[in-house]
């Protein structure tokens, strides 16, 4: 097919790499322009740009996709079929119309569940056994279009944003090949996305992160894994010159009682806080400017006595209660 690819995160590499490597003509690229970023603040290239240009492909960094100029040429290259994956502009009717079959959006979730912008990280804080990918054709809607292929796999109480993350963008990029052979043969058939079962997976905050010991202790542990490695919890310790913000890298779950936030040392050194159903057991810590430490080694070198009752956070940030 002659394709265009519109895409942006390290998500969408897997698939660009994929769909040349199985023949396809790309014919252009477009993804997000470079960004300052760093100490230096010098521009830097998004992940599927650094791809395109290793392989030789045109690349378009657009501001606004909306203008009668960008539709005439993405109109110009004449396409079988646009691939959309994780790209960060919303794509105008101008575009959705241009390729013969259509744009193909590659999403992180098995659709309807986890419409949206995070949904692997609400999947996990979720408590889902399972996630996927889902190919769709999409329309003017957030992840409305109708299906063309899913594939699933497990979550396990194991897995973590990035470990799902890295796992469905080989998914989708091995989804999207089988996907456009389908409609080359003509043997895929769209279905419409059921009205029941949609949840929307809002785009997450940093403040989102911070830990209230006053909710379950499974419910944080989920989200220590839903939030690694961004944007991270964390908790905050009272000292004399404001309080310290420590980052939580990993967790488990643990028995305690008592008042949520109160701290414990298990026999193994490792503290545990005490939750509003149950204790969170920290793995690893980390405090600012400081190296991630084993949380044992970390209570060597940071002050935490047995028996401090740690503050719930001054905000809870919750995600909105509607779609964007």
């Amino acid at each position: 097919m002659k394709l265009a690819f519109l895409g942006t995160s390290a998500f969408a590499v897997p698939a660009l790499k994929a769909l040349v490597e199985a023949g396809h003509d790309v014919v252009a690229v477009y993804t997000r322009a470079p960004k300052p970023a760093g100490r230096g603040q010098q521009e830097r290239r998004t992940p599927v740009h650094e791809l395109a240009l290793s392989l030789g492909l045109v690349v378009r960094s657009p501001k606004n996709l909306r203008s009668d100029e960008e539709a005439q040429v993405f109109k110009t290259f004449d396409l079988d079929a646009a691939v959309v994956v994780s790209y960060g502009h919303i794509l105008p009717r101008s575009f959705l119309d241009a390729p013969v079959l259509g744009c193909i959006n590659i999403h992180g979730s098995l659709l309807p569940r986890w419409r949206g912008a995070a949904p692997i990280h609400r999947a996990i804080l979720a408590g889902d056994r399972e996630t996927g990918v889902t190919t769709m054709d999409m329309d003017e809607g957030l992840d409305t279009g109708p299906m063309l292929l899913a594939e699933r796999t497990p979550i396990s109480a194991a897995d973590t944003a990035e470990t799902v993350h890295d796992r469905l963008a080989d998914l989708g990029a091995r989804l999207i090949v089988s996907t456009l052979d389908g409609l080359m043969r003509k043997t895929i058939d769209p279905v419409a996305q059921p009205e029941e079962g949609v949840t929307y997976a809002h785009k997450l905050g940093k403040e989102e992160g911070a830990l209230d010991w006053r909710r379950p202790a499974a419910e944080l542990e989920r989200k220590v894994r839903a939030f690694h490695p961004w944007p991270g919890t964390w908790f905050e310790v009272p000292g004399t010159n404001g309080p310290a913000r420590i980052k939580v890298l990993a967790a488990g779950l643990a028995l305690a009682g008592g008042t949520p936030g109160t701290l414990a040392i298990g026999r193994d050194g490792f503290p545990v806080i005490a939750c509003g159903i149950g204790g969170l057991k920290l793995l690893q810590l980390q405090r600012p400017g400081r190296a991630a430490q084993p949380a044992d080694a970390f209570l060597r070198g940071f002050a935490l006595a047995a028996g401090t009752v740690l503050p719930p956070p001054a905000v809870v940030a919750l995600p909105p209660s509607r779609p964007a």
